[in-house]
């Protein structure tokens, strides 16, 4: 008898083992077992391989990914464009002239969607001008206090954790693997530094966005960068390969985006030699996020969208390839 006991708690252990073994050998947990999360867990079990005629060196394994709709949500409007209102709205009664000047007349009326249709561009714009003067760190510590103090008007919870729980996994998986993964997003490079290694595990020499000019300048005695009221560099679009050439100097293996701003980055990593992964973020699931591509004013997707489906990328449903959306 106690044999017989003994055999079956051993049963029981290994089968409890087994279970335990076999829950942690799903990297991608909240991703349905469909085509998206197969063609992943494929492309990176070849690139990892040695022997494989896929075979990638770690030091070539790049992926990069866009931001906005890719890794946290982008609507009723972009979360930057929502603190560029906020800190307009701040700093107005010193500002006289911004009622009649585009593109800040529209956030001080109110009109968001009219301010949205003018892209990174006049986002960039409103930055730099309203934080003319200001040092890097300073800048830093504003967005840091607005998104410990803000929240998102329909989830009612800070902006940081309105992000992908399925995405923040992927992230996981790849830096595993050997990858090194980038942003590469049309926001503001200091806007986005100030949080993204908190939140993704990407620290800030990896991230690549739009920038404002600066100038380096001695303040009672002490060195510091200065923002200047001037677009420097614009990271959307066709800007997006030039920003990886520029700043990282490695064709991506990998990219991941959302909207027909990623289009170009998508094209450029799917022109090199060898296996490639070139992945979209669908918009899909209108009751946990939102549903929305070709006609929407922001993030919207349709060229990229038939490229995909012809060339076979990756396009991921929301609705149907996520178990869940958001951490909460």
């Amino acid at each position: 008898m106690t044999y017989i006991c003994t055999s079956i708690l051993a049963l029981l252990f290994l089968a409890l083992v087994h279970g335990i073994a076999g829950a942690v050998e799903d990297p991608l947990p909240t991703w349905n077992d469909g085509a998206a999360k197969k063609s992943m867990l494929l492309f990176v079990e070849k690139v990892t391989t040695e022997g494989s005629t896929d075979f990638v060196l770690p030091a070539e394994r790049i992926a990069v990914f866009d931001n906005d709709g890719t890794f946290w949500a982008e609507q009723p409007i972009h979360f930057q464009v929502q603190f560029a209102l906020d800190r307009v709205k701040a700093l107005a009664p010193n500002h006289p002239e911004w009622k009649t000047r585009q593109p800040f007349k529209s956030l001080l009326e109110g009109d968001k969607q009219a301010f949205a249709m003018g892209g990174e561009k006049a986002i960039l714009e409103v930055m730099a001008v309203k934080h003319t003067g200001m040092t890097t760190e300073e800048f830093d510590g504003i967005v840091k206090d607005w998104l410990a103090k803000t929240t998102h008007p329909r989830f009612k919870r800070p902006y940081n954790e309105i992000v992908y729980q399925p995405m923040l996994e992927l992230l996981a998986y790849l830096r595993a693997n050997g990858f090194k993964t980038f942003i590469v997003s049309g926001g503001g490079v200091e806007f986005m530094r100030a949080w993204v290694e908190k939140l993704y595990g990407i620290p800030p020499e990896q991230v690549v966005g739009s920038m404002g000019k600066q100038k380096f300048e001695l303040r009672d005695g002490k060195p510091v960068i200065v923002k200047l009221p001037a677009v420097d560099f614009v990271d959307d679009k066709e800007g997006k390969p030039i920003g990886i050439q520029k700043f990282i100097g490695r064709r991506p293996i990998v990219a991941f985006g959302n909207s027909d701003g990623d289009h170009q980055m998508l094209q450029w990593t799917a022109a090199g030699g060898g296996s490639r992964f070139m992945g979209l973020v669908h918009h899909t699931d209108a009751e946990r996020e939102w549903a929305y591509d070709r006609t929407s004013h922001i993030g919207k997707l349709d060229k990229a969208l038939d490229e995909a489906n012809a060339k076979g990328w990756t396009v991921v449903d929301m609705k149907e390839d996520w178990k869940r959306v958001f951490p909460f």
